[in-house]
């Protein structure tokens, strides 16, 4: 498992649980645009929460489904993945 998710597992996840094609080197350069600039609406960031705690075997921390960008959701993430919580 991954220490830390990147804006490319990202990127990934959007396509597998959202079907949205989304560049990562975009995400990364841009961490601040909103999900809604890509298209992603809270349903398919919360597909993207279950598949991440189903693929890790750890609850995500609370919040991570109401992220706006991609900077504050893998803040997010990734303090779930490191800390186990």
């Amino acid at each position: 498992m991954p220490s830390q998710l990147s804006y490319s597992d990202l990127a990934s996840l959007m396509k597998r649980c959202a079907g949205l094609t989304v560049d990562p080197e975009l995400m990364r350069t841009r961490p601040d645009s909103t999900f809604e600039e890509y298209g992603l609406d809270s349903l398919g960031l919360l597909a993207i929460v279950g598949e991440l705690e189903n693929q890790y075997g750890t609850p995500v921390e609370p919040g991570a489904e109401s992220s706006k960008t991609p900077g504050d959701f893998l803040d997010v993430v990734n303090t779930s993945l490191t800390t186990g919580a």
